[in-house]
């Protein structure tokens, strides 16, 4: 099988358009807007969360988002940093972040994420199909 490349400016603004996306999701968690949340999620997403649940399509995203997020970030907030893109087609990439809570004085909480996102770009926009959060213990 032959991967699909794509040029450097093309790879640099479809990267840029990825990092908007994580920036959305991590505006939409400090500012506990399950909506804004879902809304980036593809509508047959899989994501299996932090503490290992499995959640399929986004009405069950959807419920576990409206259950967990409206709260969460009243003494704590979190940040999402993306560290390598691959592009599996020009339109296909897994994205790996490294996830972060923090207390409101800038004190981290728990261990760091090492979340991986496997992106489409459908209608011009890209969207999350295939989400894995995984804590990393430290050492």
């Amino acid at each position: 099988m032959e991967t699909t490349l794509i040029d450097q400016q093309t790879r640099e603004t479809e990267t840029e358009a990825i990092k908007r996306v994580i920036a959305a999701m991590e505006h939409s968690q400090q500012n506990e807007l399950p909506e804004a949340f879902v809304g980036l999620f593809r509508a047959d997403a899989i994501w299996t969360t932090g503490d290992g649940r499995r959640l399929t399509g986004r009405d069950e995203i959807s419920a576990f988002t409206h259950e967990v997020l409206p709260g969460s970030m009243g003494e704590s907030t979190a940040t999402y940093e993306v560290q390598d893109v691959l592009f599996v087609r020009p339109d296909v990439a897994a994205v790996k972040a490294r996830a972060q809570y923090w207390t409101l004085g800038g004190e981290t909480i728990g261990d760091a994420g090492a979340p991986l996102y496997v992106m489409a770009k459908e209608e011009g926009r890209w969207r999350l199909v295939a989400c894995q959060n995984t804590e990393v213990p430290t050492p």
